[in-house]
């Protein structure tokens, strides 16, 4: 295996050779410049106007989220004490009556009270324009009627109006008829813009309401012209759901960047209950335009020492510390890769290095050592997890494993194939007589037969198990399949292996053919199946017989075996 050969050209700097030294170097190169209090203190400064203006936005958005929770737990005490006063009344005229008499309709967030019966028509309201018309489509009508509950709807456009709401609904119950109704409220939306224009004092904020389709329902005076249209940057949108998302909560403050290139900052607050969101935000460059210029000036003072400093960093790290990390660092990945055998180019490394290098080296090798030897105890293990020690042949897991790849390959060339499913006769009588040693003996005999005959006609032999024995023949019918297995029978008849308690007074063997062409929708096992079948049939006859069965399927019938 080769070393690695570190060869190093002298140089002049060979009071600078310690590592130590050459980090201490480039950590003065680096830091000493940029350690001024001019340019810390502008920063802070910077930092502290984002932060001021981010509690003022976050304060604006979190007051008005506040007083939209407000006044729908406001609405909901008043529709409660409507639906109280329509149910009890004796009718809906009187109950519409006592309605319009006694509703509060003077709330600026309040547009209008309204009853509607089960069927979905404005029965009595405080706004006439809006008696008679069907909202049995709307989903807060039905889900308040369904669930009997008090039920506040997303941000919506009033049909009577198209103006922005929040309807809310309550049921109700005639106690004397019966007769289910809703009392429902709709929550106007322009006091939330007043709002806005009476909190936002900041120069460039602004601020809007939005409902869960990106619609403006209400906004500050910059942006009122959007009110009822849908908001123009969308990725704003994205932004807010992503920012909530991360902060798994209902507002927060971000940095954001416009289509137009412009920088905000951007804080929002969920309404508990619905899909709105107030977005506020500031233009950055309005609100820090003084204090950028200083930054900007400072920072062009320092320039060219920056700029110095940056190159001599570079040049210094680049020569004693990045080359030589780089080397080592591609030996590691490649040795890592598992390319065992790579080497780093021999290149003139610091003396620092040399040691980690040479560490490398032996790593490398001692893990080449180790996956060798780790590779052959692999392929002995595989070895004999298939074969039986006994018979020399391959054990039921090598041979299916050989039985599931010739059934594929006969399937994709449309060829046939067969089984020899062989037993040797009385093999129990045989052990009980001449002990199992002798037993084992037998087994290997009726193995080297068996790969004797496997070797001449290119099928494979396999121990399946106590004195069963299987010879897989690919490319084989089932004419040549029995003059095979009767070849293994007589072959191992002239064994003259002495049976006593045999017929025969001799070893033999029973076999079962079968044979099969594979196609779609049947399965190695079926042939296996059909061979023992065939096997449990040349028992029946007396031993010493090969018997073989065809395989036969109709239409209408599952497979089954014919003799």
């Amino acid at each position: 295996m080769p070393a690695i050969s570190f060869g190093c050209k002298p140089f002049k700097l060979k009071s600078l050779v310690g590592i130590r030294a050459r980090l201490i170097l480039l950590a003065l190169i680096l830091v000493l410049p940029l350690m001024f209090d001019r340019v810390r203190g502008l920063e802070e400064t910077r930092a502290g106007q984002i932060a001021l203006a981010g509690s003022e936005l976050s304060g604006v958005a979190r007051h008005a989220a506040d007083v939209q929770r407000d006044i729908v737990l406001r609405v909901q005490a008043i529709l409660r004490s409507t639906a109280y006063i329509y149910g009890a009344a004796q009718d809906a005229a009187q109950g519409c009556a006592v309605l319009r008499a006694t509703a509060r309709v003077d709330l600026l967030w309040i547009r209008s009270l309204s009853v509607i019966d089960s069927d979905g028509i404005v029965r009595c309201s405080t706004a006439s324009h809006v008696i008679g018309l069907n909202l049995g489509d709307r989903d807060y009508f039905r889900r308040a009627l369904d669930t009997s509950t008090f039920v506040i709807s997303d941000y919506i456009f009033s049909r009577a109006t198209n103006q922005p709401s929040v309807m809310a609904a309550y049921p109700t119950t005639n106690p004397t008829t019966g007769k289910k109704a809703v009392a429902i409220a709709a929550i106007d939306m322009n006091w939330m813009s007043e709002l806005l224009n009476r909190t936002l004092k900041r120069p460039g904020m602004s601020a809007v309401f939005v409902d869960g389709e990106g619609t403006v329902l209400a906004a500050s005076s910059k942006n009122a012209g959007m009110i009822g249209k849908a908001l123009k940057d969308t990725t704003l949108l994205d932004a807010v759901a992503i920012r909530e998302a991360e902060l798994s909560g209902t507002s927060g403050t971000m940095s954001f960047t416009t289509a137009g290139g412009e920088s905000q900052i951007v804080t929002f607050a969920s309404v508990k209950g619905t899909s709105g969101r107030m977005i506020a935000s500031i233009n950055e460059a309005k609100m820090l335009g003084d204090i950028d210029h200083s930054i900007r000036a400072a920072y062009g003072k320092f320039a060219l020492i920056i700029i110095c400093a940056l190159i001599g960093a570079w040049v210094v790290a680049e020569r004693l510390i990045v080359r030589p990390i780089s080397v080592i660092t591609d030996m590691a990945e490649r040795v890592g890769a598992g390319d065992l055998s790579s080497r780093p180019l021999a290149t003139p490394l610091p003396r620092e290095f040399k040691p980690l290098a040479r560490a490398f080296n032996r790593m490398a090798a001692q893990l080449a050592e180790r996956e060798r030897d780790l590779l052959a105890t692999n392929n002995r293990l595989t070895v004999m997890a298939s074969v039986d020690v006994i018979s020399g042949l391959a054990n039921r897991r090598g041979f299916q494993s050989r039985l599931d790849f010739e059934w594929l390959k006969a399937a994709q060339t449309g060829c046939a194939m067969s089984i020899v499913m062989i037993d040797v006769d009385h093999f129990k009588l045989f052990n009980d007589t001449y002990g199992h040693p002798e037993g084992d003996v037998c087994l290997g005999k009726v193995g080297e037969v068996l790969s004797a005959v496997a070797m001449k006609t290119s099928g494979f032999a396999a121990r399946y198990g106590g004195e069963e024995f299987c010879l897989l023949l690919p490319n084989v019918d089932g004419k040549s399949a029995l003059e095979i297995g009767e070849l293994v029978r007589s072959e191992v008849e002239m064994l003259a292996l002495p049976h006593s308690m045999s017929d025969f007074r001799r070893v033999t063997i029973s076999g079962g053919i079968a044979s099969i062409t594979p196609s779609e929708g049947a399965h190695p096992e079926t042939l296996v199946e059909a061979a023992d079948a065939a096997l449990y049939a040349a028992k029946h006859r007396g031993r010493n017989t090969v018997v073989a069965h065809a395989l036969t399927r109709s239409e209408s019938t599952p497979l089954s075996l014919a003799s």
